[in-house]
């Protein structure tokens, strides 16, 4: 459970919600990943704001090592206020039950989320303990 993929996406997962996910090819010959999109709301504090941006100018290298190890190859978070936007791409491997238990055995993950729990705060139309939202693609841009 990092500040990224979180337990509360294995129910989204569960539910079918993940309309947003598309196929992206990063520049590697006959690979293609897949890609996520999910928001989440920080507190409105310019101050935790700030701390939530200096901590992610270097995450712990435990929390990039688990992100890899699950199969997230690319990952962006962008900031308009206290929305976040996030954008995962993924391999074939990745799993969000997988990276959900995962998280749940790691120590150092766990006080992560905590850590970054002080800055954020759910999206209304979040059920209990959900926090990063998987967002619905309405539009891409025909070739």
């Amino acid at each position: 459970m990092i500040d990224a993929p979180h337990l509360s996406l294995v129910e989204s997962e569960e539910r079918g919600k993940w309309k947003c996910g598309q196929a992206s090819s990063k520049g590697r010959e006959h690979y293609m990943s897949k890609r996520y999109c999910l928001t989440l709301d920080l507190k409105n504090d310019p101050q935790l704001i700030a701390e939530y941006k200096r901590y992610h100018q270097k995450i712990w290298p435990e929390i990039t090592q688990s992100l890899k190890d699950s199969g997230i190859e690319d990952l962006e978070i962008y900031l308009l206020g206290t929305r976040m936007f996030m954008v995962m791409d993924v391999s074939d491997k990745f799993s969000f039950a997988a990276k959900a238990q995962s998280d749940k055995e790691n120590p150092k993950v766990q006080e992560w989320e905590r850590l970054m729990w002080k800055f954020q705060q759910s999206l209304p139309q979040a059920k209990p303990g959900e926090k990063w939202l998987v967002m619905e693609r309405i539009f891409t841009l025909e070739k």
